[in-house]
């Protein structure tokens, strides 16, 4: 049934007696819902408890649409504006005042709510916090499992934790993570307020930055996983040490670039670089074999959020590999799309983007191991994005050696409120989620319009008790059965009880590793556990290199690399693996492995590659990362005259790091048989060898290919030529005189003019420039001159030119914005040696760019410019795009509109005031 809607704020405006009455005299309602309202009142009034489940929830359109703003964003009607997939159901676990700004959360073993707070974020920009008091760490639990928190602990509270990022809880520990710091917190005496704090890193970049350090995850592998984004930069030990690698080495974080992913065990000392080149992930989710999972936030407004594979050792792309250069410089073999375009997809050597999810802003994700949900939710990645005011799952199935989308399931989405902004979730030891709200109307740009709100909700399918499963650690086999908990936080403490009980837990392991119809992923962790104990059966690892289950296999491989210094015998044992993916981990397990059986598993791999699997042959080129010097000859040696031939042969030529491929290149990117757009990817190649001769004599070779496209070739030729191996090469000069020749009057012209500068074509640009000066090539040529020749060459030929051809050279440069361009035009402007009307035209371009505009500004403020050319100047700023100039140029608009209303005495048709209107409807 329908009805009005009476908000719990209006009724406790009213006074006791009159509730009741007010409710039966002005609404229809049944006995139920009275019955419902009544006691929720009850419940609300007296602080017993939260609100119930709202009606709300059981009419969400009818009833929540007829809110208004305000009462919309009371937390009893939270619900309402939700929407759970179907079979599920979401609960207000809890909400402000309880919580505010939760920014991460955690799940302990108790099924409590660890949440971490960022109500100070970015102060400079949101203002400081009114209390002057840190960011706390709120403990949040369900004491009578009806699925809302009804006690609250501060676990800690100080005034250096200012918008932390990220929060791991274990037992009655939490590693909270926030630049420069990252922080271990330890409750001692079981009161759950922490007595010790510990400093684990520091040194990191990223202070009250969204790209800072983020929060810890425990693996299956009993190592903690956790990353920085692009602002994060280097980390220390928390004694100022460097950190160490897995071979015993500093880590010198110049050779990783932006955001990063690392491992670590558990005494925080040997530190691991999984992979780079991020931009911002908020969290890495690990799964039961090992397989690691980010989803990463694209630069604004571009469409290229994305949820990636994370494939060891690496390179995602976000930066080029070589220079450094943003996505948005141009390149060759440029990708069609800006989203992938964003992480240089067309790059030898960069990891493919599992997914691209569009522009949100995702943070927090986990890897759904339980079985509360439906099946269709098992095993997949579950990201909370904020953007997005949606909780998604992204299913994946395999695809040759990676994996591949099969589409999003929305789990929790802000349909009818955009103000829902998960920030993270976590799955509870029930196998229920729980979600954390930012709850604002605003996210990203470091903003926040409300520091006051924020909710956690526990999702189930409907009906379902949140309920704490009880595991007696000290008791093997008790430990065993924690260890297949969906939750992490419990998974924690059973994996290192089982270690600790070693040969008294040995039994109970090995059942479920060789129980062939368990779960594979149970089985996964039962392995990883027989790993670490002391005089580990070899059997186990014999039984999970013959598992049927490829994904077992694979974690087999994994936990031999992490005991075993020298693992090559066991990877030689899955070269020949019938399953690609099999073959990707060998490929990636002899990264750095120098030995000859290295050589020989490799190029067994390269041999089954069968072309068309960007994974398989990005795997190959992370295995032979430092090694292509003795690699690429062998294989050479393997594949024959003609290796661009053989089945995948093209791609391991365009990965390549090797002048001996360079030949091969050079075949590839003359061979007239296939398209010009498909050869494009074999030049972009020749951009990752350092300028050589062999690298330009190749390019200057394909040049004389002769072919139907031979300008198009020849253009990328000199795009990628080293320009000093040009300048004193007569054959290289020979072809960019022709090319330039061949290209007048396009923007293939301008670039490589743009490039080689020769100050040849400065006559040529400049009759570009004033024959084209409303044109972009026009204005293009006029900023390339005035780069090439300098001022005093411009200011010679204003001298020399008639009149029109000193306007159409002005106006060709005024977009230019150089500090060049905007001296000219101003000492022209203000120059009285100039006539009226070049003077008029030099005003007016100034300011047509940005600097342009500031120029302008400055000059009105100081009252430099005569009334002559003001109204000129005025006219050039008119529609500036900036808000603040519009704001500030306001003022001098009036006068102008002031002296046209004033009458004006007859002049002759061609006075001053005739030929100002014929110049202002030119403008026009």
């Amino acid at each position: 049934m329908l009805f009005k809607v009476v908000t719990f704020n209006r009724f406790l405006e009213l006074a006791d007696g009159v509730i009741v009455k007010y409710i039966l005299e002005s609404f229809s309602f049944s006995k139920t819902i009275l019955f419902c309202i009544v006691f929720s009142l009850f419940f609300k009034c007296f602080g017993i408890a939260q609100t119930p489940d709202s009606l709300l929830s059981q009419h969400p359109d009818s009833v929540y649409l007829r809110l208004s703003e305000s009462e919309k964003r009371f937390a009893v009607h939270a619900l309402g504006g939700l929407k759970a997939a179907e079979g599920l159901q979401a609960k207000l676990f809890a909400s402000e005042p309880q919580v505010v700004n939760p920014i991460n959360i955690d799940v302990d073993h108790k099924g409590r709510v660890w949440v971490l707070e960022a109500y100070n974020y970015r102060p400079a920009v949101n203002g400081k916090s009114e209390l002057g008091m840190g960011d706390r760490i709120v403990i949040l639990e369900d004491s009578d499992q009806d699925g809302v928190a009804d006690k609250t602990k501060v676990f800690y509270q100080g005034p250096e934790l200012q918008a932390p990022l990220g929060i791991w809880v274990m037992g009655n520990k939490a590693i909270v993570s926030q630049s420069p710091y990252v922080w271990l917190f330890t409750d001692t005496d079981g009161d759950d307020v922490a007595d010790k704090k510990e400093v684990l890193f520091k040194g990191i970049g990223g202070h009250q930055q969204d790209a800072g350090i983020h929060s810890f995850v425990f693996g299956p592998d009993g190592n903690f996983y956790f990353n920085y984004g692009n602002a994060g930069g280097q980390l220390v030990d928390g004694h100022n040490r460097p950190l160490l690698d897995k071979y015993e080495r500093p880590i010198n974080f110049r050779k990783y670039r932006e955001g990063v992913v690392f491992r670590c065990d558990q005494s925080f000392r040997k530190v691991e670089i999984l992979a780079e080149n991020f931009r911002n992930s908020f969290e890495t989710a690990v799964d039961s074999y090992g397989t690691m999972w980010q989803a990463d936030q694209g630069e604004l407004g571009q469409e290229s959020d994305r949820v990636s594979y994370v494939m060891e050792n690496g390179n995602f792309g976000y930066i080029d590999e070589m220079n450094g250069n943003s996505w948005r410089v141009d390149r060759t073999n440029l990708e069609d799309e800006i989203p992938r375009r964003h992480w240089h997809q067309n790059d030898p050597g960069v990891v493919p983007n599992l997914l691209q999810t569009g522009s949100g802003f995702p943070m927090g994700s986990t890897i759904y191991e339980g079985e509360l949900l439906p099946r269709i939710y098992w095993d997949q990645i579950l990201v909370a994005d904020a953007g997005l005011n949606s909780l998604r799952a992204y299913p994946v199935v395999d695809d040759g050696a990676g994996y591949k989308s099969t589409g999003v399931l929305p789990i929790l989405e802000g349909v009818r409120d955009k103000w829902f902004r998960p920030s993270d979730v976590c799955v509870a030891p029930d196998g229920s989620l729980i979600v954390s709200d930012w709850y604002d109307e605003v996210i990203g740009e470091n903003k926040m319009s409300d520091r006051s709100r924020g909710r956690i909700y526990r999702v189930a399918p409907v009906g379902v008790k949140y309920t704490v499963p009880q595991y007696d650690l000290s008791i093997p086999e008790q430990a065993v059965k924690a260890l297949q908990s969906p939750n992490l936080s419990m998974r924690y403490l059973a994996w290192n009880a089982c270690v600790e009980h070693g040969w008294a837990a040995e039994p109970m392991l090995e059942e479920l590793f060789r129980q062939y119809d368990a779960n594979p992923k149970l089985r996964a962790r039962a392995l990883w556990v027989l790993n670490r104990i002391e005089g580990f059966n070899s059997r186990n690892l014999d039984i999970g290199f013959r598992s049927l289950n490829p994904n077992l296999r694979i974690t087999t491989l994994r936990a031999v690399r992490q005991r075993n210094s020298d693992p090559i015998e066991y990877i030689k044992r899955l070269a020949a693996d019938p399953h690609p993916q099999v073959r990707r981990e060998a490929a990636l397990a002899i990264n750095h492995n120098h030995t000859f059986e290295a050589l020989d598993v490799w190029l067994q791999l390269a041999g089954q590659y069968p072309g068309n699997d960007r994974w398989s042959v990005e795997a190959l080129s992370i295995g032979a990362i430092g090694q292509w010097e003795r690699i690429f000859p062998a294989w050479l040696a393997k594949a024959g005259p003609k290796p661009e031939a053989v089945p995948g042969g093209g791609d391991l030529i365009w990965l390549a790091r090797t002048r001996r491929a360079i030949p091969y290149l050079e075949r590839l990117a003359a061979d007239t048989s296939v398209s010009f757009k498909s050869r494009l990817r074999y030049f972009r190649a020749f951009d990752f060898f350092h300028a050589g001769y062999e690298k330009n004599q190749a390019l200057l070779n394909v040049v004389n290919v002769p072919s139907s496209d031979r300008i198009q070739v020849a253009k990328q030729a000199l795009m990628h030529l080293d320009r000093k191996f040009v300048a004193n090469s007569q054959q290289g000069l020979t072809v960019l005189s022709k090319l330039l020749d061949d290209t007048y009057g396009t923007e293939d012209y301008i670039e490589l003019v743009t490039r080689y500068q020769p100050s040849s074509e400065i006559n040529r640009l400049l009759q570009l420039a004033v024959g084209h000066s409303q044109e972009v090539i026009g204005r293009d040529a006029g900023a390339l001159l005035l780069d090439l020749a300098g001022v005093s060459y411009m200011n010679e030929r204003l001298r020399s030119l008639n009149e029109s051809q000193k306007l159409a050279l002005l106006a060709s440069v005024q977009t230019a914005g150089t500090p060049e361009a905007i001296y000219l035009l101003r000492n022209i402007a203000l120059n009285a040696g100039h006539s009226l009307t070049v003077r008029e035209q030099a005003a007016r371009c100034l300011g047509g760019s940005w600097p342009g505009e500031d120029a302008v500004l400055k000059l009105l403020k100081e009252n430099r410019i005569d009334h002559s050319v003001k109204e000129a100047a005025l006219e050039g700023v008119r529609n500036a795009f900036r808000e603040e100039i519009q704001l500030a140029l306001a003022p001098y608009y009036p006068q102008l509109v002031e002296k046209a209303s004033d009458p004006e005495p007859e002049v002759a048709p061609d006075s001053k005031a005739k030929r100002r209107k014929k110049r202002r409807n030119k403008g026009s």
